[in-house]
């Protein structure tokens, strides 16, 4: 299987409605990409500082099923309409488990 974790840290004047945007555009996704077994994104908890202000993880089957959500058009539109503009820094890594 594969794993997708993706980090995010907010641009500083990214405002409270613009953020709240990101986990429920993110929230459609599990329903229209059917390559996703496993879904979940949040904000930081705030325990330790310096971390990245929010999270996605999806699980899939292999490689292809982790390409059919990278490049799936619902998921590359909420990126640029949701995500992009309030991103100041972003990370991510894909690893077999």
């Amino acid at each position: 299987m594969i794993r997708h974790v993706a980090l995010f840290r907010w641009k500083p004047e990214a405002t409270d409605e613009q953020k709240e945007r990101v986990p429920a555009a993110l929230a459609t996704l599990p329903s229209t990409v059917p390559s996703i077994r496993a879904f979940t994104a949040g904000a930081d908890a705030g325990i330790n500082q310096g971390n990245f202000d929010f999270a996605v993880t999806a699980d899939f089957d292999d490689e292809p099923g982790y390409l059919a959500y990278r490049d799936d058009p619902g998921h590359r539109q909420i990126w640029t309409d949701v995500i992009a503009p309030v991103v100041a820094e972003r990370a991510s890594v894909q690893l077999q488990f």
